[in-house]
């Protein structure tokens, strides 16, 4: 039986680095953001290359849902899925998913603020999902009676042969060094919108180095990093 793993990541967070290190893997698929297509047409949130992101998806919730719970890519043990909460605005949210193996990633959010801002993207609190990250996480707590894994890009920066190590195990897969190399450029599993947002991660074949000091934002970055700091700080107590 495959194992499906529901990644569920802010934005900027390192989470195309991880898909990369996922697919590293010979017995796992990635499966990139399947709910951006409905997210956007749900919306109408004007993201770059909206109109070509909605023409190339599936927008329709439920069919993806039952995409995603239906027959998994054939010859592959493990089936990772890159999800947004912030995407989830439609009728169908971490509740649908009972069979998956849920784990959550997080970064401080006045990097993720930074980041957004060097691409000069306006942003609200909730692009950062960190607050549907944190009911999430509390949701499934509930369900299962343990904390799902959480993950702190800047721990994987660190040293990411031990916190994936961590993670795995957490997820009940094997570990495999694979996952600390992948190859350059884009990948077949990417969205489209790789070309305006992975440009950095299309010029890597592993983690980078560990952050520095945080960054300065101006006001308005800095006032939505400090609307998600509560949330960022609850899920990060878990942090493995």
């Amino acid at each position: 039986m495959t194992i499906r793993i529901a990644m569920w990541s802010g934005p900027r967070n390192l989470s195309t680095a991880m898909m990369r290190s996922f697919s590293s893997r010979q017995d796992t698929f990635v499966s990139d953001e399947p709910f951006y297509g409905a997210y956007l047409a749900e919306t109408g949130d004007p993201q770059p290359m909206a109109g070509e992101i909605i023409a190339d998806m599936d927008t329709d919730w439920q069919s993806v849902t039952a995409a995603l719970q239906g027959s998994p890519p054939v010859g592959h043990a493990v089936w990772y899925q890159k999800h947004m909460p912030h995407h989830m605005e439609g009728p169908v949210d971490i509740r649908a998913f009972p069979e998956m193996r849920h784990a959550f990633l997080i970064r401080d959010p006045i990097r993720v603020a930074a980041s957004y801002a060097n691409k000069r993207a306006a942003i609200r609190p909730e692009h950062l999902g960190l607050a549907r990250q944190r009911e999430y996480f509390e949701i499934e707590a509930e369900r299962t009676g343990i904390a799902p894994p959480v993950v702190d890009s800047a721990d994987i920066l660190a040293d990411p042969e031990e916190v994936l190590r961590r993670l795995v195990s957490a997820l009940g897969i094997s570990w495999d060094p694979a996952m600390l190399k992948w190859e350059k450029g884009p990948h077949p599993q990417d969205g489209i919108w790789q070309s305006h947002w992975y440009d950095k991660v299309n010029a890597s074949t592993s983690f980078g180095s560990a952050p520095g000091p945080l960054p300065d934002l101006d006001e308005e970055y800095a006032g939505v990093a400090e609307a998600c700091r509560e949330d960022y700080e609850a899920l990060r107590k878990f942090a493995l």
